[in-house]
């Protein structure tokens, strides 16, 4: 079988004492193959950790970085200056995880906005896709996508949490959408929808760890390893196997993020 990609991953050392390399090791093990390293927190040391994680582990790691809308009251001159020179590193994919998270409101709404737009404008700059983080802000973030040109470099919608019209205008901006483990979660309806139709070539698989471990781990932290039982899920839903998927989503990965992942 085709090796799979997980398109999001945190490893960091505040999730992953080690920086992650045992659970890359275990994911390994498990057929995971390639892994999208995201790092985005309070600071910057998440970012610039990926990237060395990256630089480290050559063809099977690639980084994100960005800041999170939880953090996004941090953006200023100083960390966009520093941003943008992490992201212009050759081992960084894209721009991310940024968007807009109306659940929490860690950052003030209008902060959150404020910076989704100007984070952007930085991928068009270095002209690398996007990886979009939403909740319950599904219009905001579209709009801000429409209006700022988002369709310019497209990117990722990131555990995919929506409904089907949220999907298809993220598919006209040119957009992917990954799946984490909630789409093996029984509750969750919009997605197993979106799931099972969702074009063949615009989907992918994540975990997202160390967070929202699919059934059968749900209530573990999360690690890379588990991306098998969502591609499991996500093959039954679309009445295909597993071998499928794998090839798909690997594809796809390579295709959105400009860089082949051992196979």
């Amino acid at each position: 079988m085709t090796a799979l990609v997980d398109t999001h991953c945190h490893l960091d050392p505040g999730y992953f004492p080690d920086g992650g390399d045992l659970a890359i090791a275990r994911a390994q093990e498990s057929g995971v193959s390639g892994f999208v390293v995201v790092g985005v927190g309070q600071d910057l040391a998440p970012a610039r950790h990926a990237v060395a994680l990256a630089h480290a582990r050559g063809d099977h790691v690639a980084a994100v970085v960005g800041i999170h809308p939880h953090d996004a009251i941090t953006l200023n001159d100083a960390s966009l200056a520093e941003l943008q020179g992490l992201a212009r590193d050759p081992a960084v994919v894209a721009v991310g995880e940024i968007g807009l998270d109306y659940h929490y409101d860690h950052s003030p709404r209008e902060v959150q906005r404020a910076a989704f737009a100007r984070l952007v404008g930085l991928a068009r700059e270095v002209n690398k896709p996007i990886v979009i983080h939403t909740r319950e802000a599904a219009k905001d973030t579209l709009a801000i996508l429409e209006a700022e040109g988002a369709r310019d470099v497209g990117g990722v919608i990131h555990c995919f949490s929506e409904d089907r019209a949220f999907a298809e205008r993220a598919l006209a901006l040119g957009f992917y959408l990954s799946f984490s483990g909630i789409v093996t979660f029984k509750g969750a309806k919009s997605v197993h929808d979106v799931a099972a139709w969702a074009p063949e070539d615009r989907i992918l698989v994540e975990t997202d760890s160390p967070y929202l471990a699919p059934v059968p781990l749900r209530g573990k932290s999360c690690e890379p390893a588990y991306v098998i039982h969502t591609a499991q899920r996500i093959a039954e839903l679309r009445n295909v196997d597993l071998t499928r998927i794998a090839e798909v989503t690997s594809a796809n990965a390579a295709r959105i993020f400009r860089r082949p992942f051992p196979t």
